[in-house]
C-alpha cells in the first residue's frame, strides 16, 4: 500500500503544466525561427560581401585592361613597351581602398617576381610582404582566386601582360582583404543573436503572464472539481469574455446545474418517500402487531393492510415517474392530430366518475406531443376535478389554439382554489392549507406535480385559471415550435 502511494505521488508530481508546456513549445518555436533569421541574414550579408569583392576586383582589373590597350607613356608620348614602367603609371594615377592592394609584378633575377606597389601605408597583412604568396599568384594561370592565410581571406584578380620580343613579362594584381567586410557581417550576425536572446528572454516573461491570464478559467475549473462534494454542488466559475475558455467555463457551470439538480433531485425523492412511506409502514406494522385471533378482525386487518400498501404501491410509482422526469427521454414527441388525442381523453374520463361531462372544444391541428404523457397528465387532471366536485356537476374537456401556443385544459364547476393554495398545489405532497372539494381525496399530493413535470418535458407549462362562474381552470400551455 505504501508503494503505491509512493508511485501516485511521484507522477503527480512529474506532471508539467499546461502553462509550462505552452511556453516551452512557444519559446521553442521562437528560438528556431530566430535562429532561422540569423543564419539566413548572416548569409545575405556574406553573399552581398562576396558580391561586392566581385565587383571592385572585376572594374579594377577592367580599368587596367583598358589602360594597356589605350594608355601612353607622359615621358614619350608613345605606348608602353615595358611592363614595369606601364605598371608604374598606372599605379601611380590610382587610389586603393582600405582593404585593397594594388600590386604590379614583374620577372626579377631568381626567377622570383620583382613587386610593384603605391607608396601608401599598410599593415603587417599586406599582400606584398607575402613573397611566397605572390610568386604562386604570378605563377598561376588562373585569373582570379582565394588565398587562406593565417592573417584572413585575401581574394585576388590578375592581368597579365605580355610583352613582344625578350622583354620580360608582367602582371597586375588586385588583392581585397576580405577578413575585415567578413568581420562586419559576422559582428551583425551575432549582435542579432543578442537581440533575438534579449526577444525570448521577453517572450518568456510576456508568455508567462499571457499563459496563466487565459488558463486562469482552466485553473479555476480544476480547482472548483476539487472542491465539489456531493454536499455542496453551488460553486461556480466567473465567465469574462467571448472566447473558447469562457465557452469552457459555460459548459463547465451548466454541467454542475445539472449535477446539482440531479442530486437535488435524487435527496428529494429519497426525502419524499421516507417521510411518505413512513406512515403506511407504521400504520401496517401497527395493525399486525395488535392483530387478534378472531377471523373477523384478521380479515379487517388484512383489508387495512392491503389498502396501505396499495396507497405505497401507488407513492413509489408516482415518485418514480417524477425521478424519471430528469431524464432527456422522460417525453417522446410525435406527430399528433390534436382533435384526436382529445377525443381519446375525454372517452376515457367520463370512466372516473359520474359527472356532466362535456367536450368542450377540439384544436384541428397537428402537433408534436407525446400523446401518451399528455394523456396521462390529462387524465389526472380530470381524476383531480372528480375528487373535487360532486355528482352531476358539470367537468369540461377541451383543447384549442391561440398566439402560437397550444392549450388543452380541464374545466370543473367546484369550489375552486383558495388564494393560498393556489401557490402551493403543484408542489409534491402539498395539499394547500384547506380541501376545495367535498370529498376527501386519498391521494399523497403528487399528482399536479406529476403534471406539472410532463408540461415542463414538452418547455410548456400548467397553469390554473379560474372557470367561468365559478370552479378551477388547470392548462397545460405547449408553445407550438416546442
Amino acid at each position: 500500500m505504501t508503494t503505491a502511494v509512493t508511485t501516485s505521488v511521484t507522477t503527480t508530481d512529474r506532471r508539467v503544466s499546461a502553462r509550462v508546456r505552452i511556453l516551452l513549445w512557444l519559446l521553442l518555436v521562437m528560438a528556431v525561427a530566430l535562429v532561422a533569421v540569423a543564419m539566413t541574414t548572416r548569409s545575405i550579408l556574406l553573399r552581398d560581401v562576396d558580391h561586392r569583392i566581385s565587383q571592385l576586383l572585376t572594374q579594377e582589373t577592367r580599368e587596367f585592361a583598358n589602360f594597356v590597350d589605350q594608355g601612353v607613356d607622359p615621358d614619350t608620348g608613345d605606348a608602353f613597351t615595358e611592363p614595369r614602367r606601364l605598371l608604374e603609371v598606372f599605379l601611380q594615377r590610382q587610389y586603393s581602398d582600405p582593404d585593397e592592394e594594388l600590386l604590379g609584378l614583374t620577372r626579377g633575377t631568381g626567377g622570383a617576381p620583382a613587386v610593384l606597389r603605391q607608396p601608401r601605408d599598410t599593415t603587417g597583412a599586406a599582400l606584398h610582404r607575402d613573397r611566397d604568396a605572390l610568386a604562386r599568384i604570378f605563377a598561376s594561370p588562373a585569373r582570379s582566386g582565394t588565398l587562406d592565410r593565417p592573417q584572413g581571406e585575401v581574394r585576388w584578380a590578375k592581368v597579365a601582360i605580355q610583352p613582344a620580343g625578350d622583354t620580360p613579362p608582367g602582371a597586375f594584381v588586385v588583392a581585397f582583404h576580405a577578413g575585415h567586410e567578413q568581420a562586419i557581417a559576422a559582428e551583425a550576425f551575432r549582435t542579432q543573436l543578442a537581440i533575438s536572446g534579449v526577444a525570448l528572454l521577453m517572450t518568456t516573461g510576456i508568455g508567462w503572464a499571457v499563459a496563466g491570464r487565459i488558463l486562469a478559467p482552466v485553473r479555476l475549473v480544476r480547482r472548483a472539481a476539487e472542491q465539489l462534494t456531493e454536499q455542496d454542488l453551488t460553486r461556480r466559475i466567473p465567465v469574462r469574455g467571448r472566447d473558447d475558455i469562457a465557452l469552457l467555463a459555460e459548459t463547465f457551470n451548466a454541467m454542475l446545474d445539472r449535477l446539482e439538480r440531479a442530486f437535488a433531485a435524487q435527496r428529494e425523492f429519497v426525502d419524499d418517500a421516507g417521510h411518505e412511506l413512513r406512515t403506511p409502514i407504521t400504520i401496517v406494522r401497527g395493525h399486525l402487531e395488535l392483530m387478534g385471533d378472531d377471523p373477523a378482525e384478521q380479515a379487517e386487518t388484512v383489508r387495512l393492510v392491503t389498502d396501505e400498501l396499495d396507497r405505497m404501491s401507488r407513492i413509489v410509482e408516482d415518485l418514480l415517474l417524477l425521478a424519471k422526469a430528469e431524464r432527456p427521454d422522460f417525453v417522446t414527441p410525435e406527430p399528433v392530430q390534436l382533435g384526436e388525442l382529445t377525443a381519446d381523453v375525454f372517452v376515457k374520463a367520463r370512466a372516473l366518475g359520474e359527472r356532466d361531462w362535456v367536450l368542450d372544444g377540439v384544436a384541428d391541428r397537428q402537433a408534436e406531443l407525446d400523446p401518451q404523457r399528455i394523456t396521462q397528465a390529462m387524465v389526472q387532471l380530470a381524476q383531480n376535478a372528480v375528487q373535487h366536485t360532486v355528482p352531476g356537476q358539470r367537468i369540461g374537456i377541451g383543447s384549442r389554439a391561440a398566439g402560437g401556443r397550444i392549450e388543452l385544459y380541464v374545466a370543473d364547476t367546484g369550489p375552486g382554489v383558495q388564494a393560498e393554495d393556489a401557490a402551493v398545489i403543484f408542489e409534491r405532497f402539498r395539499r394547500g392549507t384547506a380541501r376545495r372539494g367535498t370529498r376527501a381525496g386519498g391521494g399523497a399530493g403528487l399528482g399536479l406535480s406529476i403534471v406539472k413535470a410532463i408540461a415542463e418535458g414538452h418547455r410548456g407549462r400548467v397553469e390554473l385559471r379560474t372557470t367561468e362562474g365559478g370552479g378551477a381552470t388547470f392548462v397545460l400551455v405547449l408553445e407550438e415550435d416546442a
